[in-house]
């Protein structure tokens, strides 16, 4: 049990709300772990998840949280501007971009970058988060499709999702393919994960967590972020899509 090896012990009578604002990618980790850390402090998580833009904007705009997990430069610099306490940051997962049709759709071969060129060019709608959304893998994709010098043919097809999960456009029969963080895929029924994108163009995104600069609940707020990084807690990276940050 994470709790036994961390310690919780059995729940306080100061139990206390933690607010806890993540990135969407995080989002399914969080809602697997957090039931074990209520039961065993008393403790009650208040989750909010946007865009890793838009939570950047929320916090220094003056949102009062607990915990923000977001990207680390975006962690690193909250941190300079006294929002997020200096040498809280903890890097706690990663996750890469995979393509996702609806199920019982045929996969298309994405074995290798001209292969996932033409299947984007052979489907009739792509989806996408919305690069102006500030979500990173919509950014990604975007500044991808230009490399790929494939834009002006995707663009005009493009189904651009504001936030949440681009899959929902592909279940819904909204897009026929989507591209998306893979964490953020595989919690979607009717939807089918077809793989990662080829190694040569695959983007990792690291989220780390960090601690509000303003928090009155630092030793449940650091319990949290203890519990992310423990051993025990690599099982369900991994069942989310996600992997441990090294």
């Amino acid at each position: 049990m994470i709790a036994a090896c961390l310690g919780l012990g059995m729940p306080q009578a100061n139990a206390v709300e933690v607010k806890v604002l993540t990135a969407g990618a995080f989002k399914q980790v969080m809602l697997a772990l957090v039931p074990e850390y209520e039961k065993e402090t008393g403790n009650k998580i208040v989750l909010d998840n946007d865009t890793a833009g838009g939570l950047l904007k929320r916090i220094e705009g003056g949102e009062t949280f607990d915990v923000a997990i977001i990207t680390p430069k975006a962690i690193d610099d909250l941190a300079a501007a006294g929002k997020i306490a200096q040498g809280s940051r903890v890097n706690v997962a990663s996750v890469g971009v995979g393509v996702v049709v609806k199920e019982g759709a045929l996969k298309p071969d994405i074995s290798t970058v001209e292969a996932f060129k033409k299947a984007l060019l052979a489907a009739k709608s792509v989806a996408y988060i919305d690069p102006a959304s500030g979500g990173s893998s919509g950014i990604y994709v975007d500044k991808l499709l230009e490399r790929l010098g494939i834009a002006d043919q995707i663009r005009p097809k493009a189904k651009l999702k504001q936030g949440g999960y681009v899959a929902d456009l592909i279940a819904s029969g909204q897009a026929e393919l989507g591209v998306h963080q893979i964490s953020e895929i595989m919690p979607v029924k009717g939807v089918t994960l077809v793989g990662p994108l080829p190694k040569e163009i695959q983007n990792t995104t690291t989220y780390a967590a960090g601690l509000s600069a303003t928090t009155q609940h630092k030793d449940a707020a650091q319990a949290l972020i203890k519990m992310f990084s423990h051993p025990d807690a690599t099982a369900t990276l991994k069942a989310k899509g996600m992997d441990p940050a090294s």
